[in-house]
C-alpha cells in the first residue's frame, strides 16, 4: 500500500468518482489514477469503488470505512508537515478560512487585516458558500477553519468554539410608513413584505421562530445570501429589509432608516471550528484570537483535550453564556 494511492482514491471520492477530474486536480494521468487504484484494491482484496463498465458507479461499503480511515491518514501525514513548517519558518505558510458571505464582508474585513499585518508571510484564502458546504470543506481538509452561525448541526465532525452573539437590524426608506417608529412591534412587521436572508444563512432560523411564536407568517418576498443585495431591494421599495446587524454602514447606507430589532429575536451565535486532529500553528492559534478575543491559545488546546465529551460541551456551554453581543 503506497501513500499516493491513499491519496487518489481520496481524491477520486471527493470529484464524486470523476477519475477524470481527479487526475486533473492531482496534476496526473486518468490512466495512471485508475491502475494504481486497481492495484490497491488487489492488494486489500476488497473493492473500494463498484463500477458499471469503464466507469465508477459508488462507493462500496467497504471502500467507505476505507476512505474514512484515509481521510485520517492523510490529515496526520498533512499535520507531519505542518509541525515541520512550524519550526523550519513559524511566520510562512498559508490559512483557508470556509464562511459565508455575511462573515467574510462584515465581520472579517478588521480581522483580516490585522492578521496581515502580523503575518504578511502567510497565504490567507477565503471560500465562501453555504453552511453545509462549509462544514463539508473543513472536515474533508479543503479548508482550515469554518465559521458560520445557521446549520451548526453540519458541523458535527469539528470542533466549534461560540465567538460572538450578534442580533437584527430592520431597514426602511426615510420615506416609509415605520420610519419613525420608537420601538417597532413584530405585529407590525408582519405586516410589511419582507427581504431578507435565504433560508439556512446568517441567522434567518430565528427570524422564522420568531414569526412562528406569534403564530405568524413573514410575508418574505425575496431572499438573498447578501445583505447588500437585501438593500438594493428595500432601496427599490420591494418591502423592508431584516439584515444583521453587522451588515448596516451609517455611512454608506444614510439613505436608508435602521430600526432595531434586537428585541423582536433571539441573538444567533458565530462559532468557528476546526477538525480535532488538525495541527494549529502559531498563527493560526493567533487568527482565532483576533477573531474572538476570549479564545485564547489556552482555552483552545483546553477544547481539544476535552473533545467530545461532557467536559467539552460544558467549556463550550460556559463559553456562549459569556461571550459579547455585537
Amino acid at each position: 500500500m503506497k501513500l499516493r494511492q491513499l491519496v487518489y482514491i481520496n481524491e477520486v471520492a471527493k470529484r464524486r468518482l470523476n477519475i477524470t477530474a481527479a487526475a486533473e486536480a492531482l496534476h496526473t494521468s486518468q490512466p495512471g489514477v485508475s491502475k494504481q487504484i486497481r492495484l490497491l484494491e488487489e492488494e486489500l482484496g476488497v473493492l473500494v469503488f463498484e463500477r458499471n463498465g469503464k466507469h465508477l458507479d459508488r462507493i462500496t461499503p467497504a471502500g467507505a470505512r476505507i476512505l474514512e480511515t484515509t481521510r485520517r491518514i492523510l490529515s496526520e501525514v498533512e499535520n507531519i508537515t505542518r509541525t515541520a513548517s512550524e519550526f523550519a519558518d513559524a511566520d510562512r505558510g498559508s490559512l483557508c478560512v470556509a464562511t459565508t458571505h455575511t462573515q467574510a464582508r462584515y465581520a472579517l474585513p478588521p480581522v483580516v487585516d490585522a492578521f496581515r499585518r502580523e503575518y504578511p508571510e502567510v497565504s490567507l484564502h477565503l471560500n465562501q458558500g453555504a453552511p453545509p458546504q462549509i462544514a463539508g470543506w473543513a472536515a474533508a481538509g479543503d479548508a482550515d477553519f469554518a465559521i458560520a452561525t445557521e446549520a451548526l448541526e453540519h458541523f458535527d465532525e469539528l470542533v466549534m468554539l461560540p465567538c460572538y452573539h450578534w442580533n437584527r437590524c430592520v431597514l426602511v426608506p426615510r420615506d416609509h410608513p415605520l420610519a419613525d417608529t420608537p420601538r417597532l412591534e413584530l405585529a407590525k412587521l408582519a405586516e410589511q413584505p419582507i427581504v431578507t436572508y435565504t433560508f439556512g444563512f446568517t441567522g434567518r432560523s430565528h427570524l422564522d421562530a420568531a414569526f412562528e411564536a406569534e403564530g405568524r407568517t413573514p410575508n418574505v418576498v425575496l431572499t438573498a445570501v447578501d445583505a447588500d443585495v437585501i438593500k438594493t431591494y428595500v432601496r427599490l421599495g420591494l418591502g423592508v429589509g431584516v439584515i444583521a446587524n453587522m451588515a448596516y454602514d451609517p455611512v454608506a447606507d444614510a439613505d436608508l432608516v435602521r430600526l432595531d430589532a434586537s428585541h423582536l429575536f433571539a441573538a444567533s451565535t458565530t462559532h468557528i471550528g476546526f477538525r480535532h486532529n488538525l495541527f494549529l500553528r502559531g498563527y493560526m492559534r493567533r487568527f482565532i484570537e483576533i477573531f474572538a478575543p476570549h479564545l485564547t491559545s489556552a482555552t483552545i488546546d483546553e477544547a481539544l483535550a476535552e473533545y467530545p465529551g461532557a467536559r467539552y460541551d460544558a467549556l463550550v456551554k460556559k463559553l456562549w453564556a459569556e461571550l459579547p453581543e455585537l
